[in-house]
């Protein structure tokens, strides 16, 4: 029977962690595995709290077993996700499969088994993900295209015309109305092949937030390993509850730093330069049309002007960092 590990990541949010894992739990039954808690360095008393709940209620001892280590940094989500992955089975056993699971998502019944049947029954398949709904029921768009230039310009030019030109570049997708195939899907629920781990990596830990499981799912992709979306693996996630993104009143640093290393690993300097300017003449013109037509901005305050300047610096910090290990690279 294959094993699983399953993650769950925690920041300051102890007592939906907990109700989270004890979802897991209800739909991990009947499957060998064990459950890691990962508290990311949170300060607020969550890993106390988590370990003698964890006590309390039996679960080190059930047929999940369940571990809550702490990370000893906060690394992001994707560094405190390899926590949780480098931990392995209790007494160092090794997976079969990963299923990483928000610490505010919260799998139905048979959402963890329809994952890893279906990987099971697609043994060319990389990754697969579930069908995210919120908690009013309505669907979230979790399925994705790749991030590339005229994706960037489609997505902040907001113009019908445009959209229907580059339809195959806009990065949401449609919400699939059957398993299917898909670029990259959303981390709140996805299931990963412990064999392609071994063999791309695991997350990239230069991703503080945001394009971790894109850049990962790309690898995966590149290296022959695809990845599906399984509708009948039904997740219910609330959504920035840890990162507080729904209220963004400036777009964070690491978002900036998260999407310029994305373009330029993925793609190169120039590249992601193109795709910055491809964006910010985007929002140019669908600025342009705000001052005739009255809409909601859409982005927050300064979007754009930190966009530019941020990316900016990182192309000068880059160039500067280029010369200085020439500058120091031994002769030949």
């Amino acid at each position: 029977m294959p094993t699983l590990l399953t993650v769950i990541l925690n920041w300051r949010t102890a007592e939906m962690t907990l109700q989270s894992a004890e979802a897991a739990l209800r739909a991990l039954d009947g499957i060998d595995g064990a459950l890691v808690i990962v508290d990311n360095d949170s300060g607020d008393g969550s890993f106390e709290t988590m370990t003698a709940e964890v006590a309390a209620r039996g679960w080190d001892k059930g047929p999940q077993q369940v571990r809550v280590i702490q990370s000893g940094r906060n690394g992001g989500f994707g560094a405190g996700n390899n926590v949780g992955i480098r931990a392995g089975l209790p007494e160092g056993g090794r997976p079969d499969f990963v299923y990483i699971l928000n610490s505010d998502a919260f799998p139905q019944a048979g959402a963890i088994r329809a994952l890893m049947d279906h990987l099971v029954a697609n043994p060319a398949t990389g990754f697969a993900g579930s069908f995210i709904q919120g908690d009013d029921g309505a669907p979230h768009r979790t399925a994705f295209r790749f991030p590339s230039a005229a994706g960037e310009f489609e997505a902040h030019t907001r113009f019908g015309p445009i959209s229907r030109l580059l339809k195959n570049s806009i990065v949401a997708r449609p919400i699939p109305e059957a398993t299917t195939r898909v670029d990259w899907l959303a981390g709140a629920s996805l299931m990963m092949r412990m064999e392609v781990l071994d063999r791309i990596g695991i997350f990239d830990e230069t991703f503080f937030l945001y394009f971790e499981e894109t850049d990962l799912c790309r690898r995966a992709a590149l290296a022959g390993w695809p990845t599906d979306y399984v509708l009948e693996s039904v997740v219910v996630h609330i959504g920035s509850v840890s990162t507080g993104m729904g209220g963004w009143q400036r777009i964070p640093r690491f978002w900036l730093d998260s999407r310029w290393h994305y373009f330029q690993k993925n793609h190169g300097t120039a590249y992601a330069l193109g795709a910055t300017l491809a964006a910010v003449l985007g929002g140019a013109l669908w600025r342009l049309r705000l001052v005739i037509q009255r809409k909601d901005r859409g982005d927050p305050p300064h979007y754009l002007r930190d966009m530019a300047t941020h990316h900016a610096r990182a192309l000068f910090a880059g160039r500067g960092a280029d010369v200085a290990r020439n500058q120091t690279r031994p002769a030949e």
